[in-house]
């Protein structure tokens, strides 16, 4: 699938979900590169909360430049996240992590240019693991953006009934109902538009 062959059109707030490996990252930076070709790279603004750590012989995560060059001109901020289900002990040193990425992306959102034109996230609920994240500064960051792309994981390989996961639950409900396309990404990597107003 080229840049040209997404399947939403880069207007409005879409949110790309599914389990691990299964190609969200590698969408929205085809989402990132089809804008770029349409309309530069000056006012885009990425936000990579996405780790990378090996988990039961497994990658966690992927960042976008993974996947393709950052155009100059593009603001490109990175998290250097933890995956706090797959690198803690116990739930404390969790919520710890958890706590380490919500901060860290509160910063990165400080830093990142005013009215940006088009953001994209990538691993978006990895700064929602706790009470205190900043999904309301996301939000209200995004809300001047003609063009939003986020993506998020949704599954329970990670767990479901511990309080990150819950957290986690509650982030994406809200994602959803806040993103105007959903998109969601089954297991053998097949796109489903799953809303769309």
């Amino acid at each position: 699938m080229t840049p040209e062959q997404l399947p939403f059109t880069l207007n409005g707030s879409t949110l790309i979900v599914g389990p691990s490996g299964v190609g969200k990252t590698h969408m929205t930076a085809r989402a990132v590169m089809s804008y770029v070709a349409h309309h530069g790279p000056t006012g885009i603004t990425i936000l990579d909360f996405g780790p990378e750590i090996l988990h039961d012989g497994q990658l966690i995560g992927r960042r976008i430049d993974r996947f393709t060059d950052i155009p100059d001109g593009v603001w490109y901020g990175t998290l250097d996240a933890n995956a706090p289900r797959a690198q803690s002990r116990d739930p404390t040193e969790a919520r710890r992590l958890a706590m380490e990425n919500a901060e860290g992306a509160r910063a990165l959102i400080d830093a990142a240019p005013a009215d940006p034109n088009a953001v994209f996230v990538n691993d978006v609920t990895i700064a929602t693991h706790v009470s205190e994240n900043p999904l309301d500064k996301l939000i209200e960051y995004c809300s001047s953006a003609a063009c939003v792309v986020m993506n998020a994981y949704e599954g329970t390989a990670l767990g479901v009934d511990d309080p990150i996961s819950k957290q986690e639950h509650s982030a994406l409900e809200r994602l959803i109902a806040w993103a105007d396309t959903v998109v969601r990404i089954g297991e053998d990597g097949t796109p489903t538009i799953e809303q769309q107003r």
